[in-house]
């Protein structure tokens, strides 16, 4: 059976204990502009400053440090975060490491996850295929398989950040959270609704690629079209035995979805008037908000910013449209 959120959110403080000396605990930063015309106090939670630029390194620490994957070779599919922080996690724990990405993975991340030492494989034009393939290989027997979200260790490590969002801010009426596989909403989500109750969680999707908030609509995996987005770290579909649908329906409050026109003004909104340069998919969080915003007027709602490893390419025709 799955973990209940109570159960993921003691899992929570576990894994923080296995992994806070192998990352940065991010600010928490309030806003310079965002939530002004709302009259609604927004803070943003910044793993775009995690050492590894994305919040995947904690659930990769949890995951290689929680001793069930001790022996033999590890391997895991990534559309570049989650590769970088196993990457980041393998080396610093002495194992070894395949990471199965797409073929469109950007390039900034392929060369972050090689500069590990870590043996890469690229296959397919999604993550889900990606991860499809690494599942095929460890079924050989040869490698221990290491999901990006479908893993209760991996959830677990993403759950701390929901513990440093209650140390560092005494009243948090709502959270935007970018979902993609789950693993993120789910862990953080398990925190908060174990310790906070009265939060609540906004599950911010990309029409684009939505399997999550499809699933959740109908309570069950459904799968979708996957189309190209801006936030692609958060593209692709979800395990059959997924662990994240279940928790997630059990905390999440609200479902945003968001367009990529949406998604682009997010990041513009996010480049000139916070200062910061953030993925896609940091930048759904954001959309979100912005949907709802005017509907929760006097409340503070916190913005978790799940990444920076951009493609300055993409950056710059977004942003700056040269």
């Amino acid at each position: 059976m799955p973990n209940s959120f109570h159960e993921t959110a003691a899992n929570a403080v576990q894994a923080r204990a296995r992994i806070r000396h192998h990352i940065y605990e991010t600010p928490l930063i309030p806003a310079r502009k965002t939530g002004q015309a709302s009259n609604t106090k927004v803070l943003f939670k910044a793993e775009n400053f995690q050492l590894t630029g994305s919040f995947k390194l904690r659930g990769a620490l949890s995951k290689v440090s929680a001793q069930a994957t001790s022996g033999g070779r590890l391997i895991t599919a990534s559309s570049g975060n989650h590769g970088i922080g196993a990457a980041f996690a393998s080396q610093a724990l002495s194992k070894d490491l395949t990471v199965v990405l797409p073929e469109t993975v950007m390039p900034a991340k392929l060369e972050k996850i090689g500069s590990f030492g870590v043996e890469v494989i690229l296959h397919g034009a999604e993550t889900g295929l990606a991860e499809q393939h690494a599942q095929q290989l460890a079924a050989s027997g040869a490698y221990t398989y290491i999901s990006p979200y479908n893993d209760a260790d991996i959830v677990a490590g993403q759950g701390t950040i929901g513990l440093e969002i209650l140390e560092q801010c005494e009243h948090v009426d709502n959270v935007f959270i970018s979902m993609g596989g789950g693993g993120l909403i789910s862990g953080i989500g398990s925190v908060i609704k174990a310790f906070s109750p009265r939060t609540k969680i906004y599950g911010v999707a990309a029409l684009n690629s939505k399997a999550l908030a499809a699933s959740l609509a109908v309570g069950r995996v459904v799968e979708t079209d996957h189309l190209p987005t801006l936030a692609e770290a958060v593209a692709g579909g979800i395990d059959e035995d997924t662990i994240t649908l279940p928790l997630a329906g059990s905390v999440v409050d609200h479902v945003v979805e968001c367009d990529e026109a949406e998604i682009v003004v997010a990041l513009k909104t996010l480049a000139f008037d916070e200062n910061m340069i953030v993925e896609g998919s940091a930048a759904l969080a954001l959309a979100g908000f912005q949907k709802v915003a005017r509907e929760l007027t006097g409340q503070t709602s916190v913005i978790l910013l799940c990444g920076a490893n951009v493609d300055q390419g993409v950056v710059r025709r977004t942003i700056y449209g040269v």
